[in-house]
């Protein structure tokens, strides 16, 4: 991703999660905040799709539409803050290709896991792909934090 990239990652943001809306800021600092974590999905100069990664502490995932401000000096997982895909960039194994780069990035940087927050409606399809519930210490509010009563915070170990 650069930040040419940010328009059209803010549209398909917009289109997807429209329950989860995310100021454009958000999406700028990720991308100055960790780079190499946010990517795009592009087909024949069409963009697709994207993730955002970054280091973070998988016991208190960040609220939506929350700046961080800075990465934590002692990251203890790889965190997938986002992933988006229009229609037209699924079904053709983006997934799995963006888990196995996670996990080189991870382990690269260190960090034995990767972690999200499964919106209410997704967890099914994050436990098919490795990922486990995880009780954190922010369960209780963790809806107050944008995710959606029902969130689920999940983890698996990086693959090797």
């Amino acid at each position: 991703m650069a930040d040419a990239d940010l328009a059209e990652v803010v549209a398909i943001a917009a289109a997807i999660h429209v329950a989860h809306p995310e100021r454009d800021a958000v999406f700028a600092e990720r991308l100055s905040l960790y780079p190499p974590g946010c990517l795009i999905l592009a087909r024949d100069g069409a963009v697709l799709g994207y993730a955002i990664a970054h280091p973070w502490l998988s016991s208190a995932p960040p609220a939506l539409d929350t700046l961080l401000g800075a990465l934590p000096a002692a990251p203890d997982c790889l965190y997938l803050h986002d992933v988006a895909l229009r229609r037209a960039g699924r079904g053709h194994g983006a997934t799995a290709r963006l888990l196995a780069r996670l996990d080189d990035m991870a382990r690269a940087a260190g960090l034995a896991r990767l972690a999200l927050v499964a919106i209410p409606g997704t967890d099914r399809f994050w436990r098919r792909l490795g990922f486990l519930p995880r009780a954190c210490a922010d369960d209780a509010t963790r809806g107050q934090g944008g995710y959606g009563a029902g969130a689920t915070l999940m983890e698996r170990p990086v693959h090797a």
